[in-house]
C-alpha cells in the first residue's frame, strides 16, 4: 500500500514541478549563461510569432490600430482567395520537387566527395557551396533563358534546329514553373552539403572496422547501417534547411519571372505573402497567410524527424 502511495506521489504534478525546480536551481549557472542568448531568440524569433498568429484574427493596416475579426482572414484565405489556391499548388510542387531532390543530392555529393583526397574535396566543395555563398548569383540563369533569339538557351536550340523560333522561357506560363525550379533546385546546394561533409568527417573510422567484422558487406550498408545513424544531427539539421528553403523560395521566382508572374504561374505562399504585406499592407491577412505557413512547415519537420529516427534501422 505505501508502495503504491509514494509511485502516485512521484507521478503526481507537484512533486514533478517540485523535481523540475530542484533541477534548475542545480543548473541555475548554465541558465544564466544560456540567458542572453534566450532573450535575444525570444524576442526575436518566439515573439513575432506569437504576434503574427495574434495579428491573423484581426484587421490591421498599419495606419490604425488592429480590428478583432476571428476567424474571417481563415475564411477569406481557404475558401475565397483562388490565387491562394494557385500559391499553395506551386508551392506543394516547389516543396515536392525541390526538397527532396536538394536534399538527397546534397547528401550522396558529400558521400561521394569525402572519398577524394583533402584538396580535390576541398575544391570540389568550394564550387558545389560557391552559388550558395555568391547571393543573387541565379540572376546568371536570366541570360541563359532569355526569350530573344541571343538568349543561350535559345541560341543553342535553334542552332541545333531543335526549335525554329525563340521561346519565352520566363514569359509563358507553361515554362515558368519548371524553369524556377531548376534555378532553385541549383541555388539549393548550400549549407546542408557543407554540414554533411563535416558530419562524414567526423565519424570514427573504428565504426567501420566493427561493421566489417559484424558482416557489414558492402558501401550501401556501411552507408545505410553506419554511416546514416552516425549523423542524425546533421540530417536533421539537413532536412530542416531543405523544408525551408523549398517552402519559403521567392527572391528567385520574383527576380526570373516578375512579380507578379504571368497568369501566377510563379506565384508562392510566400510571394503571396510579400504581396499583402509589402504592396496592399493587408498585415492581418498577411499575418494569417504567415502563420498557416509556419505550421505546415512545422508539421512537415515532425514528419521527416520521425522518418529520420527510423534510419538504420
Amino acid at each position: 500500500m505505501s508502495t503504491e502511495l509514494g509511485l502516485e506521489n512521484r507521478n503526481s504534478f507537484t512533486y514533478k514541478w517540485q523535481k523540475k525546480i530542484k533541477e534548475i536551481k542545480e543548473s541555475r549557472v548554465s541558465y544564466l549563461f544560456l540567458a542572453p542568448f534566450g532573450l535575444i531568440f525570444f524576442a526575436f524569433v518566439v515573439f513575432p510569432v506569437i504576434m503574427s498568429i495574434g495579428l491573423s484574427f484581426t484587421s490591421y493596416n498599419m495606419l490604425e490600430s488592429p480590428v478583432w475579426i476571428g476567424i474571417d482572414n481563415y475564411t477569406r484565405l481557404f475558401l475565397a482567395d483562388d490565387v491562394f489556391l494557385i500559391a499553395v499548388k506551386n508551392t506543394f510542387v516547389f516543396a515536392v520537387i525541390t526538397g527532396p531532390f536538394s536534399y538527397i543530392l546534397s547528401l550522396l555529393l558529400a558521400w561521394m566527395i569525402n572519398e577524394f583526397r583533402p584538396k580535390i574535396r576541398s575544391i570540389f566543395t568550394l564550387l558545389f557551396y560557391a552559388p550558395f555563398i555568391s547571393g543573387n548569383a541565379f540572376f546568371v540563369w536570366t541570360i541563359f533563358f532569355s526569350g530573344d533569339a541571343y538568349g543561350y538557351l535559345n541560341a543553342f536550340l535553334m542552332d541545333w534546329n531543335i526549335i525554329n523560333e525563340p521561346i519565352l522561357w520566363l514569359q509563358e506560363p507553361q515554362w515558368i514553373l519548371p524553369v524556377v525550379i531548376f534555378v532553385v533546385l541549383w541555388m539549393s546546394f548550400g549549407t546542408a552539403f557543407l554540414v554533411f561533409i563535416a558530419g562524414l568527417q567526423n565519424i570514427d573510422s573504428k565504426l567501420y572496422e566493427a561493421g566489417a567484422i559484424d558482416g557489414i558487406k558492402n558501401r550501401w550498408q556501411e552507408l545505410w547501417f553506419i554511416t546514416l545513424p552516425s549523423m542524425r544531427p546533421q540530417l536533421m539539421f539537413g532536412a530542416i534547411m531543405a523544408i525551408t528553403q523549398s517552402f519559403a523560395a521567392s527572391a528567385q521566382a520574383i527576380a526570373l519571372a516578375g512579380f507578379p508572374s504571368v497568369d501566377y504561374a510563379a506565384r508562392t505562399v510566400v510571394t503571396h505573402l510579400i504581396d499583402y504585406g509589402t504592396v496592399r499592407f493587408e498585415m492581418g491577412y498577411a499575418a494569417t497567410i504567415a502563420t498557416v505557413l509556419f505550421l505546415t512547415m512545422v508539421i512537415t519537420q515532425r514528419v521527416v524527424q520521425n522518418l529520420l529516427n527510423k534510419v538504420g534501422e
